[in-house]
C-alpha cells in the first residue's frame, strides 16, 4: 500500500509482532496481500518451551524439528525480523506483574503492553505507520476480551495504531483503516478460542507449514512450572529471579525438603548434564556403579536430609529395587 505525500508516494510500514504461531503469520500475510511493508519483531523472553528445549536438549523428530519458528516464518515470507533478547527485564515484571497473574503464572496483559512499547519505539524508530498483532478477539481469556484489549493499546501508547487483522472488523476502525493505508473490507471478523477459522483462511491463504494452532509454547502457562515458581518465591526472601533459577525450574523433578533446602533430580541425560553445570558451590547426589539421576542441592542440607536425598535419588534410579544402593554425595565448589 502507498499514500501520496506531495509529489512523493509514500509507501507504508507496519511493524508485526511475529511468534511464529498461526495467528501471528496470518496477520502478516494479510498485510503482505495489500501491499504493507512489514518488519517483524520476535522477543526472547527466556520462557518459550521450545527455545528452552533447544539450549537444554530435546528430543527432535520428523513432525516436531526444534527450530525457530519466527525465523522460519519471515524467511518463508520474505520479511525482515529483528530478535529482541528482553529475558532479563521480563524476569522482573513476571514476579510482579501490574495486572495480576492468568490461570497460572502468566502475566499476559503485562506481556503484551511490554512488547507493545518495545514496538512503538521501533515504528517510531524507522518511521513506520503502525503496529500490529496476530490477537483474536476473546481467544485468550485473560488478555484478548474486549477491555483487555483497550487496556493494551493504551498503556502501550498505541491509540489507533494498533491493528488486529484477524478481529479487526469487531473493532473500532483505527487510523490505518481510517486514512486508507489499509482496506478494512480485507480484513476480518475472528473471535472465540475455536481455531477453525484460522486453519480454513491458512488454507485459502496458502500456508501450509505451521505450529499446532493452540499454542501452548510458554512456560508461564504450564501449572507443573508454575507449581515449582510459586514454591520457589515463597522461600526465597528476596523474591528477585535469576536467568539460572528460570533454566532449574523447567529442569527435572522438583522436591521441597525445608524451607532452605530443595532437590531438583534429573529425567534424562540432558538434563542430569545441565545439573552437573549448575552444581557449582552445591551439593551433587548420585548413584554409584548403575545409571541414574543426578540429584542436585539447594540449600545445606542436615544428615537426616542427606539421607532422604540419596533415597530419593537410589529412587529413580535403574536400581531403586535393590536391597542397598551406594549413592555418592559431593560438593561443588
Amino acid at each position: 500500500m502507498k499514500e501520496k505525500e506531495g509529489c512523493a508516494t509514500l509507501k507504508i510500514k507496519a511493524v508485526g509482532l511475529l511468534s511464529g504461531g498461526l495467528d501471528s503469520t496470518l496477520s502478516a500475510k494479510i498485510l503482505l496481500m495489500q501491499g504493507i511493508e512489514i518488519y517483524a519483531l520476535n522477543f526472547y523472553t527466556g520462557f518459550c518451551i521450545a527455545e528452552f528445549r533447544r539450549r537444554v536438549g530435546g528430543k527432535k523428530t520428523a513432525h516436531r524439528p526444534l527450530i525457530n519458528e519466527a525465523l522460519r516464518v519471515t524467511g518463508e515470507l520474505r520479511i525482515p525480523v529483528e530478535r529482541i533478547d528482553i529475558s532479563l527485564e521480563y524476569m522482573k515484571m513476571v514476579t510482579q506483574p501490574k495486572y495480576g497473574y492468568g490461570a497460572n503464572i502468566n502475566p499476559c496483559i503485562d506481556c503484551r503492553i511490554y512488547m507493545l512499547r518495545y514496538a512503538r519505539e521501533y515504528m517510531l524508530k524507522i518511521g513506520a505507520h503502525f503496529v500490529f498483532t496476530g490477537e483474536v478477539l476473546a481467544e485468550r481469556p485473560m488478555s484478548q476480551h474486549r477491555h483487555a484489549l483497550e487496556i493494551i493499546e493504551k498503556e502501550s501508547s498505541l491509540e489507533g495504531r494498533l491493528l488486529r487483522p484477524l478481529s479487526a472488523k469487531l473493532l473500532p476502525p483505527t487510523i490505518p483503516e481510517q486514512n486508507g493505508w489499509v482496506d478494512r473490507e480485507k480484513l476480518y471478523a475472528i473471535q472465540g478460542r475455536g481455531r477453525n477459522s484460522q486453519i480454513a483462511l491458512a488454507e485459502e491463504l496458502g500456508i501450509q507449514r505451521y505450529l499446532t494452532p493452540s499454542g501452548g509454547c510458554c512456560f508461564l502457562t504450564d501449572k507443573n512450572y508454575a507449581r515449582k515458581f510459586r514454591d520457589l518465591m515463597t522461600y526465597r526472601e528476596n523474591k528477585i529471579l535469576t536467568p539460572k533459577d528460570v533454566i532449574l525450574l523447567g529442569i527435572g523433578r522438583h522436591f521441597r525438603l525445608s524451607p532452605q533446602v530443595k532437590i531438583i533430580v534429573g529425567r534424562n541425560e540432558a538434563e542430569n548434564k545441565h545439573l552437573s553445570q549448575y552444581g557449582t558451590y552445591q551439593w551433587i547426589f548420585e548413584v554409584m556403579d548403575h545409571p541414574g539421576p543426578i540429584a542436585l542441592v539447594e540449600g545445606e542440607p542436615n544428615d537426616t536430609e542427606k539421607d532422604i536425598i540419596a533415597g530419593i535419588t537410589s529412587r529413580y534410579s535403574d536400581v531403586h529395587y535393590f536391597p542397598l544402593v551406594k549413592v555418592r554425595a559431593r560438593k561443588k565448589n
